[in-house]
This record gives C-alpha cells, sequence and structure tokens, in this order.
C-alpha cells in the first residue's frame, strides 16, 4: 500500500479566509482572483517553495470539469506530478474549486445586484444586506 502525503494542514490554514473573501466577493471577477491567490499558496506550500506559484498559473474555470486549470508550467515543475498524485492535493482542489464555482455562478446569476453594490461603494455609500 503506498503512503498518502496529507496537506490537511495547509488547507486549514487557508480554508477560515478563503471563505470569508469567498462571502465577500462582490463580483465574478474577485472569485477568480480570490481563488488565484488561495490555490497558489496552497501549490506552492505543498510544494515547499512559499511563493513558487503565481496566481496566473491557477485559474478558476467553472466550465472544466474539476472548476479549475493548472499551467503547463505548474505540471512540469521537478516533483510536482509525484506530489500530486501522491497526497490530497487534488481533493483539496477540488473543495476550494468547488466553493469558488458556486460563488461564481451565484454572482453571476445575479449581476444587477453585483453592479448596485459596486454602484453604491463608488458613490461612497454601502450597501444594507
Amino acid at each position: 500500500m503506498t503512503r498518502q502525503i496529507s496537506f490537511t494542514r495547509i488547507e486549514q490554514a487557508l480554508l477560515p479566509g478563503f471563505r470569508e473573501r469567498m462571502d465577500r466577493a462582490e463580483s465574478t471577477e474577485d472569485v477568480r482572483k480570490f481563488f488565484a491567490e488561495v490555490a497558489s499558496t496552497l501549490l506552492s506550500d505543498a510544494l515547499g517553495e512559499p511563493g513558487a506559484i503565481r496566481l496566473e498559473q491557477v485559474r478558476l474555470a467553472p466550465g472544466e470539469p474539476d472548476g479549475y486549470v493548472l499551467s503547463d508550467e505548474i505540471q512540469s515543475r521537478a516533483g510536482f506530478a509525484d506530489t500530486w498524485e501522491g497526497s490530497d492535493l487534488p481533493r483539496i482542489m477540488s473543495q476550494l474549486a468547488g466553493k469558488a464555482v458556486n460563488r461564481y455562478v451565484h454572482l453571476d446569476k445575479n449581476p444587477e445586484k453585483t453592479e448596485s453594490k459596486m454602484y453604491h461603494h463608488k458613490q461612497g455609500k454601502t450597501a444594507s444586506r
């Protein structure tokens, strides 16, 4: 039986901030940005190289089966395939992407809410909930 590496500790450290940012996201672009930030941090830390994965190398892709896409550059990194296949990273990434895609779809279906919030913020007003 092969041994699986667990990155649950990193996941648990990132989840509270991720959830809060998703809840506060006001546009689909915010959701994409927040997902890329958390996913790049997760992958960098998992590889033992903080800051090694850049935001543009991970992107939310609501139309894709996994909900995200990793760049070829990440996938071809030395040691990435072994770490990915021998760990719980695919599960963690799928869960993060699932939450982000749900928020993305919600905001995409209600653009008038998003636009009104953004308009009020620009005008110096805050939208009441």
